[in-house]
């Protein structure tokens, strides 16, 4: 998928609530640091001093277009950034260039951390050979999952359900609270009627086998070491071969290879959005006809 055209996914509306949602979050009230810096027509660069894969520019122009400055990209979304380099020049009134500063650096970093992380998990998955899905998780920051998910977008990676609306996923304490793995099935299918898909999360083959009789579109075989993984997927696929497994639980970029295999169709991976590194952006004020290069960030 094309990253520039991903930010059709997002409507203008969502994006200048998220923007204006977390402009208010920085500066509530009085701007002081507004008296220093007047309101003079400025100019600053958007510079990238770690390497990785840009991604959030729909969220960094509606951040700025709140404060009424005009971005201008010098690199695509997606691109592959090798430190340092210029990405972007905002202009506007000083003051709120300034006052956008934080707030868009913040996203784009973890923006463009999560798209790296992505990237990289797909990268090491492809290396073997698997063909599958390399997807992220529902494990995302509180008000902030429409980014993170668009990053495993940009990424390349699938974003899995975005909300509980998105796939009726029957988790452990769903099957507790129903009473079995057959009726927590039955009630999931239907709830989702034609419209959703039904995925079951199973510990062990026989859990498998039954949520699979029951009508399950995807079983999820969480926390399986690889040496258990494979096998019980083969099982599981020569008596259901339509039904999709997924692993997850554990899996990291080190022993992700591991968990690729010819009876698995997804692999999640809660780490993709809760412990990628976000990457080191700067914005700095410039005259014109001079734009100093900023120092790369020391690893």
């Amino acid at each position: 998928m094309d990253p520039e055209g991903l930010q059709l996914l997002l409507p203008p509306s969502t994006l200048a609530a998220l923007a204006d949602s977390w402009l208010r979050e920085d500066c509530p009230g009085l701007n002081f640091a507004a008296l220093v810096t007047g309101a003079a027509p400025s100019q600053a660069a958007l510079w990238a001093k770690s390497p990785g894969v840009l991604a959030g520019r729909p969220f960094f122009d509606a951040i700025f277009a709140q404060l009424s400055c005009q971005v201008s990209w010098l690199l695509p979304e997606g691109s592959k950034l090798v430190p340092v380099v210029k990405v972007a020049e905002v202009r506007g009134p000083a003051h709120r260039l300034l006052l956008g500063e934080r707030v868009a650096l913040n996203m784009l970093a973890r923006c463009s951390g999560i798209a790296s992380t992505a990237a990289t998990a797909v990268e090491v998955a492809r290396a073997t050979g698997w063909t599958g899905h390399v997807a992220g998780t529902r494990k995302t920051t509180p008000g902030f999952r429409l980014v993170e998910k668009y990053g495993l977008l940009v990424g390349g990676a699938a974003s899995h359900r975005y909300d509980l609306g998105g796939l009726v996923m029957v988790k452990d304490n769903h099957v507790v609270a129903a009473g079995g793995v057959e009726k927590a099935v039955r009630g999931a299918r239907q709830a989702a009627d034609f419209a959703l898909k039904v995925e079951v999360e199973c510990s062990s083959l026989q859990e498998a086998v039954r949520a699979a009789k029951a009508g399950a579109d995807l079983v999820l075989l969480d926390n399986f070491k690889p040496e258990e993984l494979h096998p019980t997927a083969a099982a599981l696929k020569a008596q259901f071969p339509r039904v999709a497994v997924e692993a997850s639980g554990g899996v990291t970029l080190s022993n992700l290879p591991q968990f690729c295999g010819p009876h698995i169709d997804v692999i999640s991976l809660g780490m993709l959005t809760q412990a990628a590194p976000a990457l080191d952006f700067s914005l700095k004020l410039f005259a014109e006809g001079a734009t100093p290069v900023p120092h790369a960030r020391r690893s």
